[in-house]
């Protein structure tokens, strides 16, 4: 692997974001993980002066589904790369009439629908239970925050995003019910992202650009197009690609005095001695300092 230092900012690009305006690229990095193949290579370069680790998430040209990405590959990639600080571009449906198409939301909770995704590295001999009551981190979306409300003329701190297996959009009857348990936002990628980021003690947020009121809402669009999604990420592109930029320098030279950064201390809950040799030489990145 290529010498890769002073990288410890990734970005995840998602549905309409699969590029970045200014950045300059360096490299493409292929990497294998114990997991398997991440959804495409690392492309690593600089933006604003700070060199970045960047991924889309959908593989280039779009060809991976939610449930197809191999979410543990992804973030052990970005783990193996020496990152520390993930923010997640993710496009969203609105469940509340208070964020309209268009605005930005820095999401600080999140519910899971999802049935079929692997969202843990453990497993397999090793027991391990993160903390998770804040999924998000709560310092890098505070910073995130702060800088995206210089940008853009609307964003949201804090809400709920439901995370929703998909491919399909929501059923009207669906759309309502998640409306009424009091989340705010819909997607389909953020869970499985940041409960692995966690275990890996990487700090994770997100910048959600909402693209439409899923179709809970009277008097709109019935049905939630690709084409609605893609031309309202679109039009949000430059805010967040500016966003990315301001924020960058910031996050660089702040040190972590978060929690994400030591949640598996105390998490690990098997013996060394009784882990599986297998299972330990392929969490070695992840748990070995844990152990010792």
């Amino acid at each position: 692997m290529s010498n890769t230092g002073n990288l410890e900012i990734g970005i995840i690009g998602g549905s309409g974001v699969y590029q970045i305006e200014g950045f300059s690229q360096t490299e493409k990095l292929k990497i294998s993980t114990p997991f398997g193949e991440p959804s495409d290579a690392y492309i690593i370069g600089e933006l604003n002066g700070v060199r970045v680790a960047f991924l889309p998430r959908h593989g280039a040209g779009h060809r991976l589904l939610p449930s197809e990405l191999n979410y543990r590959a992804n973030i052990y990639g970005f783990k193996s790369l020496g990152v520390t600080k993930i923010i997640a571009i993710t496009a969203v449906g609105s469940l509340q009439e208070s964020r309209p198409p268009l605005d930005m939301v820095i999401p600080d909770q999140l519910f899971d629908r999802t049935v079929s995704r692997q969202s843990t590295f453990f497993g397999d001999g090793i027991a391990a239970h993160i903390p998770f009551a804040m999924p998000f981190c709560p310092d890098l979306s505070e910073q995130l925050f702060q800088t995206a409300k210089t940008v853009a003329d609307r964003v949201h701190k804090g809400g709920t995003l439901i995370t929703i297996e998909g491919p399909a959009f929501s059923t009207k009857a669906e759309s309502r019910l998640y409306q009424q348990w009091g989340c705010d936002i819909i997607g389909m990628t953020t869970y499985q992202e940041a409960k692995l980021s966690r275990e890996a003690e990487i700090c994770y947020a997100a910048l959600a650009m909402v693209t439409d009121y899923d179709c809970w809402k009277d008097g709109v669009e019935d049905e939630v197009t690709v084409q609605t999604v893609v031309a309202n990420m679109k039009k949000n592109s430059s805010n967040a690609q500016e966003i990315l930029s301001k924020v960058l320098p910031e996050l660089n030279v702040v040190q972590r005095t978060c929690l994400c950064k030591n949640s598996l201390q105390g998490a690990i809950m098997t013996s060394p001695e009784a882990i599986p040799e297998q299972t330990r030489k392929k969490l070695a990145l992840l748990i070995e300092k844990r152990l010792n």
